[in-house]
């Protein structure tokens, strides 16, 4: 058979195969079922079965290896780029130098972790890793730390939010920074790049963080130490400490181990705005215990009580009446404080601060730090408590007051203050009166006093009333001018008219504002127009008077009264102008009547 035949029934045959495979598998199941990694390496189909079973047959030979495991190995050779890993396999590993980055001096004999991550990939080439061979090392270490307790040592690599970056086991952990030490830490940079000693406290193992604590160790270390000092602890006893912490309340004192608070009104016999004022970090002083809860987690230490109280240095000879200088500490609205001495404060109401009845708040008389001079008015040693008053060494300005203010004088006075029923106006420093509302003006209606004078205005008042038991002092500012309404009883004669303007218009009526200033009131009935309707706001009309009070200032006008008056002037003269013609025509009709009856007597 020639070779052409031969090769042209080969084909027929394999198109026959084909056409019988096409026909018998289905495609879905062939591709799901095709070894496509075997189909890619050109490896024959081989029976898995026997794939287990020769696999089977390979375990516990000399150099059988199980993927994941880890190992150790030994390096036999150096490149490079590469160390060549021996672990007693039928062939070596390839470890990337980068893996051992960590360790410079690494070198032949050197015996290494390893993980087998693969027995032999596409070449057959055994594929190693020393960097995740450490990472399962590492936790396990980190693990079983935390589980024992066991002390590890790690390198502090960098600062980080709220703590630092420790490496332990190659595995980088987080030292928060409550868990540096016992006492706070102001300079974290200190700690950087230095091996330390902690102990591993929270693993969370599903996001991979640890947590470490070199606190802990330091704790464990002062436990016994503390537990010493707590059973010896007794009130009033003095001990040595180590100013640890300030805050703006108190100062936390170290006493070797055990914490205490010295708060600040326990730091100084005198006021202090800031403990720092008295202390300052890290220095070491005696405290007194003064209190402590039962199981003395809490010690209350004092400083100031191992030096003598002020006051019982304060001048035996000092009373009342006596006069006194001092600064003032601290001011608040009622009064001041003032320190006479070092610890001995005595309080200036604001009463007692200025002879006016209209009191005012402190911070008008004086401000902190301010040297006054004050009188000494009550002294209680054994409360220790003084009350001082600045206004006793100046004279009672009421004193003779019915000789500078009598009734009847006119003065000028400066307006303090205003309520709603008047105005208080200070003649002097001491000397108030009060002008009610009424007595303001004789002409204008005021509804509150801010809308005719404002604080700090100068106003002329009059002397109306004067109690000198009480200390009381009318005054009036329209009684400094003479009474317009003396002349306008004349002006605004009852059925008088005048031009006015409407200022302002409710529901009741409108207020009237006439050419001198007096403001007149007009009833809603009485502002109606003769067609009909009403003036507004604004407008210009003519009024005539219906009602005056000179003791009230009081006018009644009416606009509609002008024409109306008019119409019934008009009726009346109508009326008038009828009767007469009636008369006349009955008059006639008499006489016709007289001329008749002469007539008809003639025939």
């Amino acid at each position: 058979m020639s070779e052409e035949t031969k090769n042209t029934e080969e084909q027929v045959v394999a198109a026959e195969v084909q056409e019988t495979v096409i026909e018998t598998v289905n495609p879905e199941q062939f591709l799901a079922d095709f070894n496509w990694h075997k189909y890619e390496q050109g490896i024959e189909a081989v029976d898995e079965a026997k794939l287990v079973e020769f696999e089977k047959a390979l375990e516990g030979t000399v150099g059988f290896v199980n993927e994941r495991d880890v190992i150790e190995g030994t390096v036999i050779r150096i490149t490079d780029r590469d160390a060549i890993i021996d672990i007693n396999s039928k062939s070596e590993g390839v470890i990337s130098l980068n893996e051992f980055r960590y360790n410079q001096a690494l070198a032949e004999g050197d015996k290494v972790e390893v993980l087998v991550d693969k027995r032999e990939d596409s070449s057959g080439q055994l594929v190693l890793s020393h960097k995740k061979a450490r990472v399962i090392k590492a936790w396990e270490r980190v693990n079983n730390a935390h589980e024992t307790g066991e002390v590890v040592n790690g390198f502090v690599k960098c600062r980080t939010r709220g703590g630092m970056i420790v490496d332990v086991f190659g595995i980088e952990a987080f030292l928060p920074g409550s868990q540096i030490d016992v006492k706070p830490i102001r300079d974290y940079d200190q700690y950087v790049e230095k091996t330390m000693e902690f102990k591993v406290v929270k693993i969370n193992h599903e996001f991979k963080n640890v947590v470490v604590s070199h606190k802990a160790l330091i704790e464990a270390d002062i436990e016994i130490q503390k537990k010493e000092i707590i059973g010896q602890l007794e009130k009033g006893q003095v001990l040595e400490g180590v100013v640890k912490n300030i805050t703006s309340y108190g100062v936390f004192v170290d006493l070797g181990g055990v914490d205490g608070l010295v708060h600040i009104t326990d730091l100084s016999w005198s006021r202090i705005n800031h403990p720092n004022e008295v202390v300052e970090l890290d220095q070491k002083l005696n405290v007194v215990i003064l209190d402590f809860d039962d199981n003395k987690s809490r010690i209350q230490l004092g400083l100031k009580q191992l030096s003598a109280h002020p006051w019982e240095a304060l001048d035996t000879t000092l009373k009342v009446g006596d006069k006194v200088t001092g600064e003032v500490v601290v001011l608040a609205d009622y009064g001041a404080f003032v320190e006479v001495e070092q610890g001995v404060e005595g309080l200036i109401h604001v009463s007692e601060m200025s002879w006016s009845t209209h009191l005012r708040s402190a911070q008008d008389f004086v401000k902190v730090g301010d040297k006054v001079e004050a009188q000494v008015l009550t002294l209680d040693r054994e409360d220790r408590k003084m009350s001082l008053g600045i206004k006793q060494l100046h004279p009672d300005p009421w004193t003779d007051i019915t000789t500078k203010y009598p009734v009847g004088t006119t003065h000028t006075g400066t307006v303090r203050n205003y309520t709603n029923f008047g105005v208080f106006v200070e003649l002097e420093e001491g000397i108030d009166g009060l002008v009610y509302i009424s007595d303001l003006s004789w002409t204008k209606k005021i509804k509150h006093p801010s809308d005719f004078v404002t604080v700090g205005d100068k106003l002329e008042v009059q002397v109306l009333e004067l109690d000198v038991e009480n200390r009381k002092l009318n005054l009036g500012h329209k009684q400094t001018q003479d009474n317009p309404w003396d002349a306008h009883e004349a002006t605004y004669a009852i059925d008088s008219k005048h031009e006015g303007t409407i200022k302002e218009k409710n529901d009741k009526g409108a207020v009237v504002t006439f050419a001198d200033g007096v403001e007149g009131f007009a009833p809603s009935r009485f502002l109606e127009k003769e067609d009909g309707s009403k003036l507004d706001k604004g407008q210009t009309a003519e009024f005539v008077v219906l009602e005056f009070s000179k003791e009230y200032r009081r006018v009644v006008v009416s606009h509609t009264s002008i024409f109306k008056v008019q119409e019934r002037k008009n009726i009346k003269v109508a009326a008038k102008k009828s009767a007469d013609a009636e008369k006349t025509t009955l008059g006639d009709i008499g006489g016709l009547a007289a001329l008749k009856k002469k007539m008809e007597e003639g025939k």
